[in-house]
């Protein structure tokens, strides 16, 4: 390595990560070099970890994974004010093209442009550092942890999943699935006033995460004694993509209830049609976010969201490989890496 490398974790192949020498990155105009402190391990990490793909995106050359990210600012671009150097932030890992329907609608996590951490060809944060955009750096108070910062990536899933599903005060929520998202999605559907949150996985200590969480009450889907056609909730959040739960979820449904598709499962399954158009049932999916760090930031440097507690496991940039293996641990809930330690 030279003064201007950097190490970093790259992804060689399916099942082939390996610490490599990268270049320091350079911030154009309107970017900042962050100094990466902590990554959370997330899903999409694991499946292009294991298959080199999802869906239409696949990694051709070696990448460098890892989206969930965190640091402090060590160098800014010519359009960035000096004094945001040494500043703790939170990274938003999207970029978008600002001018395309999508992005003057709002609703820039569609845009077709988009530019994603850990989305081939785009590297992640598996680095000692990395550039983003520098509206696209928000500044955490000194009481959160840089961890919780780079959680509040998964943390804006479950915004805007409860965004998506209407969450009001007094909603009754059916959430399936008890991994990460699944609890932050609930705690996200409890600060947004819900009164009941039920949470259904087929894994015992899940649910019991779940109910450490503050559930209201959990589900074994394998259970006949749980069987959730009943419940007549008002909403329905899948974070588990497995079709049964999807199903089941939607017949858990009041009439008007809605339906939302969290949970990266088959790209086609059944669903019941005539449910969903006698109860006039709203079923939509969610695709990352749009505008969502600054609630979750506050969610998260007020406590009304925990997600500190939810890191169960740490490694070294040079154990990225067991770090992806340790997330799908049912015992585990976020796996973090931290690349300068």
């Amino acid at each position: 390595m030279t003064e201007i490398d950097m190490r970093a974790s790259l992804l060689l192949e399916p099942g082939v990560v390996k610490v490599q020498a990268r270049p320091m990155p350079e911030p154009e105009h309107d970017e900042v070099v962050v100094r990466i402190a902590a990554v959370g391990v997330c899903g999409s990490d694991v499946h292009y970890y294991h298959e080199g793909r999802i869906g239409d995106f696949v990694v051709e050359e070696p990448m460098i994974l890892g989206h969930e990210a965190s640091g402090v600012i060590t160098a800014v671009g010519s359009g960035v004010p000096a004094d945001r150097i040494g500043e703790r932030v939170s990274i938003e890992p999207q970029r978008a093209c600002r001018v395309c329907e999508q992005c003057k609608r709002g609703a820039y996590n569609l845009c077709p442009a988009m530019e994603f951490y850990a989305t081939p060809p785009i590297d992640g944060a598996f680095a000692e550092y990395a550039v983003i955009q520098a509206d696209y750096a928000f500044p955490i108070p000194d009481s959160m942890s840089l961890e919780a910062a780079a959680l509040c990536e998964p943390l804006s899933v479950g915004i805007w999943s409860n965004q998506k599903a209407g969450t009001r005060p007094g909603s009754r929520v059916l959430i399936a699935g008890a991994g990460p998202i699944g609890i932050i999605v609930m705690q996200v559907a409890f600060a947004f006033g819900a009164s009941e949150v039920i949470v259904s996985d087929i894994a015992p200590t899940r649910r019991e995460a779940a109910e450490r969480f503050g559930a209201t009450r959990t589900l074994d889907p394998a259970n006949p004694d749980d069987a959730d056609g009943a419940l007549e909730v008002d909403i329905f959040i899948d974070a588990s993509g497995a079709a049964p739960a999807v199903t089941a979820g939607i017949l858990a449904l009041k009439p008007g209830g809605r339906a939302v598709l969290v949970g990266m499962g088959k790209d086609v399954v059944a669903l019941p049609v005539g449910r969903i158009q006698a109860r006039e049932i709203e079923l939509t999916g969610v695709f990352r976010y749009a505008n969502t760090w600054p609630l979750a930031i506050e969610l998260a440097s007020s406590g009304r969201v925990d997600l500190d507690s939810l890191v169960t496991a740490r490694f070294p940039l040079d154990r990225v490989e067991e770090a992806l293996q340790a997330s799908v641990d049912p015992q585990a809930l976020k796996v973090i890496v931290t690349p300068n330690e």
